[in-house]
């Protein structure tokens, strides 16, 4: 994942270098009006890799989180504002699995591990800024917030974790902030992006047993994230 966010930053800061030393020539222009249109529409899909930001009550052993690679699919609604500003809905799905080690609870190997397989409703309204076109390129940045209903998120389930269930919370809000280029190709506008995704409230269901060892010394859970999109217009 390291070496894809540095390959986009790397291609999103050389394009338009690129393109100044090749301003002189006469380039033919990919679907120049399309940026004029009041509204666009399109789809993403792309990957994702979440965690989650811990802060703990007493300095204990802290929760080892094991990361997988999610997948996430959505639509896009865009609204031009001007030449450089731009309003767009995103609502779509994402996956992701991660798995919680707690390195201090003894007992058996199931006993310290919570697998949490999340599945969301993710709902971003992002504000994009982009630069002056250059022939068939436009670098842009993004943010916003967003808001996300996790399906699997056991937060009405009764039982906890000493039944065995991690429970979380049904509803997240989120900010984001991201960077990526507008690629004006013959047929239509491809976009990879980077985005960072960064959870506002707590997203802990605490057990009822005030002194768990799996929940009573987590002041605060909240998920953090890293989406790579691929958006076509």
């Amino acid at each position: 994942m390291r070496k894809v966010v540095l390959s986009l930053f790397l291609l999103i800061w050389l394009a338009p270098n690129l393109q100044a030393q090749f301003l002189t020539r006469e380039r033919i222009l990919n679907d120049e009006n399309f940026d004029k249109k009041p509204w666009s529409f399109g789809y993403y899909f792309g990957i994702n890799r979440y965690d989650f930001n811990f802060d703990y009550k007493e300095d204990r052993p802290d929760i080892f989180v094991e990361q997988s690679y999610g997948f996430n699919v959505g639509l896009l609604a865009n609204k031009r504002l001007n030449e450089y500003i731009d309003l767009r809905l995103e609502p779509g799905l994402a996956y992701n699995a991660r798995n919680l080690s707690y390195l201090d609870i003894p007992g058996e190997e199931n006993d310290r591990l919570r697998e949490l397989n999340s599945t969301y409703i993710h709902i971003p309204l992002l504000v994009k800024f982009s630069t002056k076109r250059l022939n068939n390129f436009k670098p842009f940045v993004v943010g916003g917030l967003s808001y996300s209903y996790n399906l699997s998120s056991n937060e009405t389930n009764p039982d906890d974790n000493s039944a065995g269930q991690f429970r979380m919370k049904n509803n997240t809000f989120y900010y984001e902030v991201g960077f990526g280029i507008d690629l004006y190709l013959p047929y239509f506008k491809f976009s990879p992006s980077i985005r960072g995704v960064f959870a506002l409230s707590d997203e802990l269901v605490r057990d009822e047993n005030p002194n768990s060892l799996y929940t009573s010394n987590i002041e605060v859970m909240q998920s953090r994230g890293l989406f790579l999109n691929f958006t076509f217009q």
